[in-house]
């Protein structure tokens, strides 16, 4: 199974980027993992957020493949423990999916059509935090996923 975490706008904060490469390298010893990303829209001022969300919808919807699983990285999605995720990932290995596409919308969230196209909704914590952040963490909750499902002790309960 291959894993995609699909965001709009590059993180800018390098401090960040490194953090990030640093647990998407540890990825690629458990699955194959990339980070695809999206260029933000441009000239959003004088968009509403209802019409920046349909745009980045639009791009959104041209990087899909048919067999994907979208899951959906939403305030309003279901919270796991690192225990109940990492029971998840695996799941979803075990049921054959091609690829896994974990999705970072825009500053306004999804528009509806993304909405429906996806099969989960995941919220990574009920505060809010910074795309840059979000990517980070959801990073590092993937590797620690890993490490739960090989036994590994990177993982302490």
């Amino acid at each position: 199974m291959r894993i995609t975490l699909l965001v709009i706008g590059k993180t800018t904060d390098s401090s960040v980027q490194r953090l990030i490469d640093d647990y998407s390298g540890r990825l690629q010893h458990y699955a194959p993992f990339s980070i695809e990303v999206i260029p933000e829209l441009r000239n959003t001022r004088a968009l509403s957020p209802e019409q920046q969300k349909a745009q980045e919808a639009e791009l959104i919807r041209r990087q899909l493949q048919t067999s994907d699983h979208v899951v959906l990285l939403d305030e309003h999605g279901r919270e796991y423990r690192s225990i109940e995720f990492a029971a998840m990932v695996e799941k979803r290995m075990a049921a054959g999916i091609k690829r896994l596409l974990f999705i970072v919308g825009g500053p306004y969230g999804f528009d509806l059509s993304v909405y429906e196209l996806a099969k989960e909704k995941l919220s990574i914590s009920k505060m809010t935090f910074s795309h840059q952040l979000i990517r980070l963490l959801f990073v590092e909750q993937l590797y620690r996923a890993f490490t739960i499902i090989n036994h590994e002790p990177y993982h302490h309960e």
